[in-house]
């Protein structure tokens, strides 16, 4: 049965470090784009990170460039996505996703839509406070 398990979320003060992991079982992550959703209470979900199935291009929201880096490991079945200098604003539960290559133009990877995902995690808690 595929699964996409995130582990790594916690409380944090703000200018800390978390890094998120998703493993997935059940199918192989080669030929997915894998993204990291976001979700803060009353808030639509929200596309922070993804990277490309087949290469390293990488796609991040504005609020998050400079200080998340995504990245995979076909091999290992994980992506992983690494947040610096996190802010309250970063606070929420934070999805991983397998879905389809969302290019915005020529070698210019964006994010899809959550409903274009095949996969989903249950989330991880992220909250940032003093």
């Amino acid at each position: 049965q595929p699964q996409l398990v995130e582990s790594g979320g916690n409380l944090v003060q703000p200018g800390k470090s978390l890094r998120l992991s998703c493993v997935a079982s059940g199918f192989t992550l080669d030929y997915y784009a894998m993204s990291w959703f976001r979700q803060a209470p009353g808030k639509e979900r929200e596309g922070v990170a993804s990277i490309a199935s087949f290469d390293s291009s990488t796609y991040y929201v504005d609020s998050v460039k400079g200080r998340f880096t995504i990245s995979r490991d076909n091999a290992k079945n994980t992506v992983t996505l690494q947040m610096n200098s996190l802010k309250p604003e970063d606070t929420a539960v934070y999805y991983c996703a397998a879905g389809p290559d969302f290019w915005r133009g020529p070698d210019v990877l964006g994010i899809a839509t959550p409903d274009l995902y095949k996969y989903w995690g249950q989330g991880t808690q992220v909250t940032v406070t003093s």
